[in-house]
């Protein structure tokens, strides 16, 4: 079980620390880029845990392209046309 935990926590902090290197600084909130990289490393996992929920900016959280409804052929009036 602490194997599984010391994983976990070197996992959650190099995932949280190449995020946050490889992150412009307009995306970083409340401070600058490399206090989040000290608080990532020296204060682990807890810094890369306060980095995920209030550190970063986050996308949009829609989907990345709006997606196509299906139609029947004859509802279809590219289909139609074709005919």
């Amino acid at each position: 079980m602490q194997a599984f935990i010391f994983i976990a926590s070197l996992v959650l902090t190099l995932y949280t620390f190449i995020d946050c290197a490889r992150r412009d600084d307009s995306q970083i909130k409340k401070i600058p880029k490399w206090g989040w990289l000290l608080a990532i490393v020296l204060l682990q996992p807890f810094g890369g845990i306060a980095y995920l929920v209030i550190g970063r900016e986050r996308g949009e959280r829609g989907p990345r392209s709006p997606k196509r409804r299906m139609l029947p052929p004859d509802d279809d009036p590219d289909f139609l046309r074709r005919l």
